[in-house]
């Protein structure tokens, strides 16, 4: 099972995130999974979400099934799974697991979600006081 999709976000242009400074071209993922457990599927999914609701630049996923191609584990020295790794934009980060936190997952990416909205509610609330 490797399939790999692309996609352009749809967010609005006036929204910038960390990961959008960085990087002018594409984000590239890649994730590793074992078959079609219940956790495989968790991480398939919460990334396809993740993706949807906070990538601003253009991405591409790329699901890597180890059941079928384990000899792939050795490119990105994958030890666990499922494994989410960001080839680009450099560096390459790693997540292991299933994604379902999706701060965490942000952070890791290096995507600023919602700066921008916390800044702003800070000063609205410190104007008011």
């Amino acid at each position: 099972m490797t399939k790999a999709t692309t996609k352009r976000s749809s967010k609005s242009p006036s929204r910038k995130r960390a990961l959008t400074q960085t990087s002018g071209a594409i984000c590239f993922l890649r994730l590793y999974v074992a078959g079609q457990t219940p956790k495989s599927l968790t991480a398939i999914g919460n990334l396809k979400r993740i993706c949807e609701l906070h990538m601003d630049i253009p991405y591409s996923i790329e699901v890597i099934d180890l059941m079928a191609n384990p000899q792939l584990a050795s490119a990105d020295q994958i030890l666990a799974i499922p494994t989410l790794v960001r080839r680009l934009p450099e560096p390459v980060r790693k997540i292991i697991g299933d994604l379902s936190s999706v701060e965490r997952v942000l952070i890791a990416l290096d995507i600023d979600n919602g700066a921008e909205d916390r800044h702003e509610t800070t000063k609205d609330h410190q104007t008011s006081t």
